[in-house]
């Protein structure tokens, strides 16, 4: 009969995974405390016992057999998909809390309800949704807000009352970050909000760049600037649009340049309008580094949602900051360049200037 020993280093990746509350360790073994009796999964967000009293065990039946008892918290004596779905189940319910609430619930509500410590909540929601329970709520809130803006009936003040703030000094203190212009000049198709734009040439063919008083808002390509030019109008068809301004060249030649070199970064800021998820996404895609590439599978694995690769893609092909946010680095798994807002041509020719940088 083989005797398998298990090695130390075995057992001190085993402690650097419950340390970390590693997830990807859930099921592939558990561990007990001696001195409480009790034996719990990588991921359980209970007080971890100290080193020397700590035991593992690869499965919870052989936890068991040494005389220990499953924790009343992780339940490690049920199926991982178990407590997932309900994990899941606890997310879904505090989603619709925020959804149906006239005030946004804070932390402590929002676990009271999911039956989980405000801690354990936020990581659970975070591992599930991919991002943090105030982003959801902020991105709920805005997006309220636009559907309350789009009612003609609706007074600006009704919509903010409407949208789940209890002032107004709240909501004007936040309005920028989730309109990026005033409420009343959102209703009204930006009206009196000043976009300044303009399109040079550049190897790959017209660049717009456009800025608000945030940062860079848009930066476009095409073969055609007249092309360029009506979709910028599109999106915002009421408002100043301010063109040919010879201040302005000098920030439009940092553009070309980086279309010329696209490893140098743009430092500038900028102005990302999207929602929640999308902000995770683009934040992720400025962190590859010039050079590198990624896979839609990794980047979603980045922002800790594995399964929403779909919706990562979709992300990254609403990108509307070309280079800056460097969707171009983003390729399928096998290697293949996909699609690109820009066309395809232009993302090889990115990435080729960026391996010889």
């Amino acid at each position: 009969m083989n005797v398998i020993t298990r090695t130390e280093p075995v057992e001190d990746a085993r402690w650097q995974a419950v340390l970390s509350r590693d997830v990807a360790s859930d099921g592939r073994f558990v561990y007990a405390v001696r001195t409480t009796g009790v034996y719990c999964r990588p991921t359980c967000p209970s007080r971890r016992g100290r080193r020397e009293n700590v035991a593992f065990y690869d499965t919870s039946a052989a936890a068991e057999a040494a005389g220990y008892r499953p924790c009343r918290r992780c339940r490690p004596n049920e199926a991982a998909a178990t407590v997932a779905s309900r994990h899941v189940a606890a997310v879904a319910r505090a989603c619709r809390m925020m959804d149906e609430a006239e005030e946004m619930p804070d932390l402590a509500a929002l676990a009271a309800a999911a039956g989980l410590s405000p801690f354990h909540f936020h990581r659970v929601f975070k591992a599930v949704t991919g991002i943090t329970p105030r982003a959801y709520g902020a991105a709920r809130r805005a997006r309220r807000l636009r559907e309350e803006l789009a009612q003609a009936d609706v007074s600006v003040t009704e919509a903010i009352y409407g949208a789940g703030f209890n002032s107004s000094s709240r909501f004007y203190a936040a309005s920028n970050a989730m309109l990026g212009i005033t409420p009343t000049a959102y209703r009204r198709g930006g009206e009196d909000a000043e976009i300044r734009f303009a399109i040079g040439q550049s190897s790959l063919g017209a660049v717009l760049v456009a800025t608000s008083d945030k940062g860079v808002c848009a930066i476009a390509l095409a073969d055609d600037p007249e092309v360029l030019a009506r979709d910028l109008q599109d999106r915002f068809p009421r408002a100043s649009l301010v063109g040919d301004d010879p201040a302005f060249a000098a920030l439009v030649a940092r553009v070309v340049g980086l279309v010329d070199a696209p490893s140098l970064g743009l430092d500038l800021p900028l102005d990302l309008r999207g929602t929640a998820f999308q902000q995770r996404v683009w934040q992720a895609l400025r962190e590859v580094p010039p050079g590198s590439t990624v896979s839609y599978a990794d980047l979603a694995r980045r922002i800790g949602r594995p399964e929403a690769v779909r919706a990562v893609a979709n992300a990254c092909a609403a990108n509307g900051l070309a280079i800056a946010v460097p969707c171009h680095r983003v390729v399928r798994r096998d290697g293949d360049l996909s699609g690109y807002r820009w066309g395809v041509e232009r993302k090889r020719a990115l990435l080729a200037r960026e391996a010889k940088a």
